[in-house]
This record gives C-alpha cells, structure tokens and sequence, in this order.
C-alpha cells in the first residue's frame, strides 16, 4: 500500500498529534483512513509517518506536508526506531552509520554532536523545532535517544522550513508522544568499562481530551580510554484535545550531563618527511643535521650532538608525520581536564488547528536554554624535525633538551582551555496549509513564518607551558613522553589562567516561506517554494587580558530570497526520479567574532553567506513494498566565505598600511559533489536490512582555487545492518540475530602550518553484532560490538585522531506492562 497523492489533508507536523493521540490511526479520506488502519494494525507505529509493514513509506520533513517517499522531489532518509533499538544506538553519534553522506566533522575536538552531511554542516530540530546549533565547541550538546521514535535527515538546504539552515542539511528528531492507551516501560543497561543505565517511559490517557507522557533515563560509563559520561534526563509531555479541531501539545525536556573530552586523541608526530633527504622508513642521525642559517638571517634552531640526532633519529618510525602514533589505552587526557558539564532546558507549546479537512495551522514556541562548561587540553605536539621557512628546528618547534638529553617523545606548546558557555533562544514557527483541487489536479499551498533569537555568551581562559607563558608566571610542566606523561598537578587556576575570549552575540532571524505543492496527475508531482529570511548578528567584545577594553559593537544583517523547486515523477509503483534545486542562507561566524574596521570595505555590504543543492535521485520498490531504496546523485556547496587577502599588511606601523587594500574577500566556498545510494528491506518480519553508501568528493575552493579532500572528509563510507528471525522449538518467539558492518574511507588530518602536509587518518572496517530475543512482555539484546577487535579512529581530530571503542560487549532488558 502507497499513500495516495489523496491522502494528504492535514500537514504532517499536524498530523504527529494526532497520530500519537489515536494510536496511529491517520486523517485523511476515508478510503485512505481504513487503509492505513489495517497496515498499522498489531505494528507499533514508530514515526508520524505512514509505514507498510516494517518500513517507513513517507515523511513529511522536506516539505513539512506528509508525502509519500516514491513522491518527494527532495533527498530524505528516514531511520526506524527499530533499527535503532537493535543496534542499541543510544546517542545520535551512534545512528550516524544508517545515513548516506553523514559522517564526523573533521577538528571537532570531540566535543558534541558536530556532525557533518555531504561535508558540509547540519542543524539540529526536534519534531521540527531548533535543537541546538553545530558551532563547533560551544552549545552543542550530545543529544541522546531517550525520548526518540526516529530520525529523518533532509539533505541540502531546507529554504524557509526550519529557521537558520545549515548548508549541508537537517537532523530531524522525531521525539516521542503520549499513547493513546496504558504502557509503562522500563529498561535497564549494563555493559563493559562499568556502563549501567536505567529508562522509564509510561504513557497513559488521563481523560477524553488529557494523556501524557513521561520518560526518565539515567546513563553512566567509565568509557573507553576514561571518556566516561554521567547523564540525567527528564522529559514530559502532556496532550489536550478539546473538540476535533483543536489539539495541544506541552512538552518539556531536562537534560544534564557530563561528558569526558579528549581534544588531542592520538596525536601525529610532527616530522616533516620533506626536510629529510629520505622517503619514509629507516632514518639516520646524518639525515638530520642541524640548521646552518643557510637562510643567512642569524637565528639558528636548536643545536644536537651526534649522540642526541642518533637518539632522534631511533625513534622515528615510517607512520610519523603521516599517521597518528597508536598510545594503546592511555591517552593525553590530562588530570587537569574537566568533562564537559552540560545543562539543557527546553519547553514547547504546540498547537493544531484544522479549520476543515482542507485547512489546518500548526504554531509552535520554544525556548532553549544551553549552558556549558568545561577544561580541556587543546594541544601536546611532538616536535621531531622540520626545516620551517629555512630555519631546522627553530625554538620552540623542535624537541626538547634538558641537562644534555633530548627527548624524541616530547610535548610543547600545551595548552590547555577552560570554557564557559550559554545559549538562550526563542523561536515560534507558524505553518499554514491549505489543499485544494482542480479537475484531476491535486495541490497544498504551504505558508510558513518563523522567528528565532538566540542570546549567547562565551568566556574561555587559558594556560600554557614554558612555550607560551610570560616570564615569572606560573608555566606547566614540559611532557617529556607521550607516551607516559608526567602530568602538572593542582588545579587549573594554579597555572596563571589567561582570559583569551569574552562576548555576548545576539543572533535574530525571521523570514516567510511559501511552497505549491502540485500532484499534476498520479505520476508527477512538483514543489516549488520561495523564502524571504533576514539574519541579523551583533558582536560584543567584553574585554579580556591581551584586549581589556569593551570593543565596538559589530553588527551584520543578511537578508535576501532563497528557493526550492522540484519535479518527482513516478514512472510505476515501483520506480520513480526526480530533480531538485534549493538555495539556502546561512549566518557568517554565528559562534566566532565578527570584524567591522575600514580594511573590511563595509562589512554589511559583504556577500551574504549562503548554501546551494542540485540533487538527481532515483527511488524504487520491490517486494510488494517491502523494500524501498535510492540512488542520488548530488552537488552541494557553501558560498561567499571569508578568506583573508595575501596584500593586506596586519603592521600599522607601515606608512602605507593599507590605505586601499581590503583585509578579507568573500568568494570562497566548501562543495561537494557525489553519489549516496540508501537500500531498506523487511520481508515477512523474518528478514530485514539497512544499507547504505556514500561516494563524495569535498573540496576547498580557496582565491579560486580548488584543493585537494577537506579535513576530516571521508570520500567513502559505507554501511549494512543484517536481521533474521531465527524458530528454535524449545523457544515461544523466535531469536534474532543481528550483523553489522561498516566502513569509513581515509580522511585527512594534514597542516602546513604545522609541517605536516600529508598527515592522514587510515580506513578501517568495523564488525558488529547482536542477539535479540522478544517475548510478550519483555525483550533481552545482547550488543557485540567491534568483534574483530579493530584499531580505528572514530573522529578525526586536530592533527590525531580519536580512537574508536575496543572489543565490548553490552546487555539490554526491557520489561513492558
């Protein structure tokens, strides 16, 4: 069964309500109504979205209008709740294996869920509503699966549908909603390096036109290499339905956590193989001599004695400079490191108002409150050799010698970072619909407004070694092994902290989007929506100790139409194509500072920075809809970024500083073109599968240049989740067996700037597998992850990579009632 282009009457975030307060039965026609009914029917329906069987058919997060999938002119994933309980998957970094093109961001420090889709950014809803932002190392929190049903990824920008919109995509979290009977659940988790948790999630109807919901979760672990997590979470909603045309939602979320961060992983030594007069391998002490100022500018590096250069010499190894150093289990997570304490408070008021079955407005307001704070150590390099700018080994980017030794495993320039962080924000939504017809013509006018301010403050200190601490002040301790560190004791303030960063932002943006929806005949549909939005950014400097005084404010104001448009046709019910062109707008530094001086040439009259999307998918059918998969073919890319001008002198004790010469232009931009081919499979509750993978090639393109794979940037990604239902006659129900694979292509962590042009992180492939056995009232899993025990980097990092969790193993159970 196929949603019809009919069975559409109200708009699909409408219809979530709805849905979750009758049980899954949908509103549409009542031909199209008996028909949902009986394929829901003895199946928990586990999004707001139609499903046959085992699969989720349609989504309504591309055009905020339920449709279904063979329909939709837009490249849209949707990931099952199923799949995710199965896989155990409790954070949204666990589901990112079942989406083509997402990935981990590349320098992202560990630090939340920065993610990336089709290499470029992503934002964050839930049921829609703004999540918390991707900004790198502040307000973004690692969001968990508590209280989610599934995920749907809309991929490109999304023009006028969700506020602020990320180049790459939307993360849409689908969250849980009251039930329209009596169920109580409560599970509980015990795994390897002391993980144990504990869920509670009961729904009951208080009345006719009162139910609620309310799921509490306590997760703590130790962690692989000390990344542990504590977590406490409290979600509440409660649902009014006075009469059939008015439905409210209040729903309430608690989160706090602390979350362990390692910043550095295992760090590239840094040996730079084109200062050496040999290709990687066995080196000598005579490979490395010492700086002899051929540059002729009276500065010479450090100096070592031939005894000192052999013991350089012994221990580099072929990996250095190109791949991370394998520490094992120990890592450079230093006592001084805080976890990441984060506090998060959301409120939600919904409400649905359908004036006939034609017509329905949605509204909705939020507020989003983020607070962070954490002290992490942000660098350890090991400086081996390199003949930087004509100078071999300057001081201090050269090993370090005390009382006659060297040590070839040294760490210099430490530092290490505390952060304090907020966000508060407000956003409300209104999405209007309207269906209508004409002859055999079928169509939606979908009107969407939106407002959202977000208030956000930032301080962070900082403290350093000998390298970069001003004489007299308190300096850390030098490491002098990687690999056994001998670390500063006391605290954080004990080391002279530095006050580097301190402002307030204020972020608003609103704008109005109108989309026609058309269902031209059976086979074609076409969306064609244009947006206006305007995003409105004012800086302020609050003084710190290199700056102490309050900097004038900066303010920026983007503004301008964006667009979508699309054509789907549906060849048979079991193959269809379609093309889509979008163009969104995003925000300039919507964490960082912005800059307002003469040499920017008027930062307001700056390009507006902005996101584009050509997307040529194919969707097909088979199996009496028991599977469902695509094929997409995509060219995504960030426009007019800032890059600073080669011309431009920063010395304003020159004459001619700059009279004319502009500091920054604004025509680079980050692009990625690829294929992305997603496969879902259930047949007769036996067997099921997701498989996925992502060919993608994501440039720089830099004073119009373009570059080679982007930091952090896997160009191939792949995944396979396999199921079967197994009858074995001493067993009630049956048992199911679980397999896993998933591969990640090499990705780079290379710098120039820190000699290191070829640095990479290897491919892996990971094996994972699972034992599940469902009963009538209870259900027991038992999670094998990583059974080849494989050495992998799950995160690339700054210069290192964050290695991925060993051999473990985890028990699930769950009792409902």
């Amino acid at each position: 069964m196929q949603l019809s282009r009919f069975g559409f009457s109200v708009s699909s975030l409408a219809l979530s309500v709805q849905l979750a307060l009758t049980a899954g039965m949908a509103v549409s026609t009542p031909v199209v109504a008996q028909e949902q009914q009986d394929s829901v029917k003895n199946v928990e329906r586990i999004s707001v979205y139609g499903r046959h069987n085992q699969l989720i058919l349609d989504s309504g997060t591309a055009t905020k209008s339920n449709m279904a999938l063979m329909q939709t002119p837009a490249a849209v994933v949707v990931v099952d709740k199923e799949l995710l309980s199965v896989q155990a998957a409790n954070t949204l970094q666990d589901a990112v294996r079942n989406v083509s093109g997402l990935s981990q961001a590349g320098n992202n420090y560990g630090i939340g869920d920065n993610l990336i889709l089709r290499g470029l950014g992503v934002s964050y809803t839930y049921d829609g509503m703004y999540g918390g932002a991707d900004l790198g190392n502040s307000f973004n929190p690692t969001r968990t699966l508590s209280n989610i049903e599934s995920i749907e990824v809309l991929k490109g920008p999304a023009t006028g549908l969700y506020g602020i919109g990320a180049a790459g995509g939307v993360i849409n979290l689908v969250e849980k909603k009251p039930l329209a009977t009596e169920q109580y659940e409560v599970k509980g988790v015990a795994g390897a390096w002391d993980t144990y948790g504990l869920m509670l999630d009961a729904s009951n109807v208080l009345s006719d036109e009162w139910a609620y919901r309310l799921v509490a979760n306590h997760d703590s672990s130790d962690g692989f290499r000390g990344l542990g997590s504590e977590r406490n979470e409290l979600y509440a909603t409660l649902s009014f339905e006075p009469n059939s045309n008015h439905r409210l939602l209040l729903s309430t979320a608690y989160i706090d956590d602390k979350v362990q961060v390692d910043s550095v992983g295992d760090p590239v030594r840094i040996l730079n193989w084109d200062s050496i007069n040999s290709d990687p391998g066995w080196v000598t002490a005579d490979l490395l001599p010492n700086d002899s100022d051929t540059d002729a500018d009276g500065n010479l590096g450090i100096q070592l004695t031939d005894e000192q250069r052999a013991v350089l010499a012994a221990s580099i190894s072929a990996i250095d400079g190109l791949h991370p150093l394998n520490l094992g289990e120990s890592s450079l997570i230093s006592p001084l490191s805080k976890p990441n304490k984060g506090e998060e408070k959301r409120i939600k008021l919904r409400h649905d108002w359908y004036f006939d079955n034609k017509s329905s407005l949605t509204q909705q307001l939020l507020y989003r409150a983020y607070d962070s704070n954490l002290t992490r150590q942000t660098g350890a390099y090991n400086y081996v050799y390199w003949d930087r700018r004509g100078e071999i080994n300057a001081d201090p980017r050269a090993p370090i010698l005390l009382d006659g030794n060297v040590y070839p495993y040294s760490a210099r320039r430490q530092e290490y970072r505390k952060q304090i962080a907020s966000e508060k924000t407000w956003q409300y939504f209104a999405d209007l619909k309207l269906s209508w017809d004409y002859g055999s013509i079928v169509g939606e006018h979908l009107v969407s407004a939106n407002y959202e301010r977000r208030e956000m403050a930032n301080k962070s200190w900082s403290i350093y070694d000998a390298d970069g601490t001003a004489e007299g002040n308190n300096a850390l301790p030098y490491i002098l092994d990687i690999r056994n560190p001998n670390w500063p004791t006391g605290d954080f303030e004990d080391y002279s902290p530095v006050l580097r960063s301190n402002y307030d932002k204020m972020l608003t943006a609103y704008g109005i989007s109108a989309q026609e929806v058309l269902y031209v005949t059976d086979e074609l549909t076409v969306r064609l929506g244009a947006a206006y939005t305007t995003i409105k950014q004012e800086y302020q400097h609050k003084g710190t100790d290199r700056a102490p005084h309050i900097g004038v404010e900066a303010d920026t104001d983007d503004g301008g139409f964006t667009y979508n448009a699309g054509i789907n046709y549906q060849f048979s019910e079991q193959l269809s194509t379609f093309v889509n062109f979008a163009k969104g707008r995003t925000a300039y530094s919507v964490l960082g500072s912005l800059v307002n001086t003469a040499s920017t040439s008027n930062i307001e009259n700056r390009p507006d920075s902005e996101s584009e999307s050509i997307d040529l998918g194919l969707r097909f059918t088979a199996l009496d809809e028991d599977l469902i998969g695509s094929v997409v073919w995509f060219d995504t890319r960030r426009t007019n970024l800032r890059y600073e001008n080669e011309l431009f002198n920063d010395n304003p004790d020159d004459p001619e500083y700059n009279v004319s010469v502009p500091q920054y232009f604004y025509d680079d931009e980050n692009k990625s073109d690829g294929v992305e081919v997603d496969i879902n499979l259930a047949i007769n509750d036996v067997l099921s599968m997701n498989a996925n993978a992502t060919w993608q090639d994501a440039i720089e393109i830099r004073s119009q240049e373009a570059s080679g794979q982007r930091k952090g940037i896997p160009k191939k990604l792949s995944s396979v989740w396999l199921n079967y239902d197994f009858m074995f006659n001493r067993l009630s129900a049956p048992l199911q067996v679980s397999v896993g694979v998933n591969y990640v292509g090499e990705r780079t962590i290379n710098s120039t700037s820190f000699g290191l042009p070829k640095a990479t992180i290897k491919s892996f492939t990971r094996w994972d597998a699972a034992l599940t056995y469902t009963a009538d009232s209870y259900s027991v899993k038992l999670n094998l992850e990583n059974l080849t025990d494989e050495r992998y980097y799950s995160k690339a990092l700054f210069l290192g990579g964050l290695p991925g969790n060993e051999r473990n193993v985890k028990l699930t159970a769950t009792y409902t009632f």
